[in-house]
């Protein structure tokens, strides 16, 4: 059927089918957008090595944040322990939250499944955040294990799902 189509008839099925795709994809799919990001490959992660960002706000936000950290199977530790702090447009902390996750069973045994070489977790950290003041705010996240450096740390994100 489709051989007997003519060519600008194939074209708009096409069109009309990517449009579809796309239209439908946006509307059923999250609207994750990563907000800080880091890769570490070394597997390396300073004490003091702030992984921070600044995020414009031009009107009143809502978040609800998630952090996504994958480990290497070296990471020796059953937790992983990061603050969490949003500064506002004056340097001034905003929003801070010290975080301890355990990563491990008592036996030892990872919380994850192992996928690419790699051990992923999500993390919740604020599902009601809102920020209504405009300005220019520093989202930061501080590696607060008691040794440096921190080995075994792939990439760590802070992302918002909404």
């Amino acid at each position: 059927m489709l051989a007997k189509l003519s060519a600008m008839k194939k074209l708009t099925l096409l069109l009309m089918a990517i449009t579809l795709t796309v239209g439908l994809s946006c509307c059923t799919g999250k609207k994750n957008k990563v907000l800080l990001h880091r890769d570490f490959p070394t597997l390396s992660w300073e004490r003091f090595d702030f992984v921070k960002d600044d995020i414009e706000v031009t009107k009143p936000t809502p978040y609800d944040l998630v952090m996504d950290v994958c480990f290497d199977p070296s990471y020796t530790y059953n937790y992983f322990s990061v603050v969490f702090t949003v500064f506002d447009s004056y340097g001034n902390p905003f929003r801070t939250k010290d975080y301890k996750f355990f990563l491990k069973e008592k036996d030892g045994s990872w919380k994850s499944t192992l996928v690419d070489g790699y051990y992923h977790f999500t993390f919740p950290i604020n599902s009601a955040l809102t920020i209504n003041e405009p300005g220019i705010y520093n989202f930061q996240l501080e590696n607060r294990m008691p040794i440096t450096p921190l080995y075994g740390v792939k990439e760590v994100s802070i992302i918002n799902n909404k």
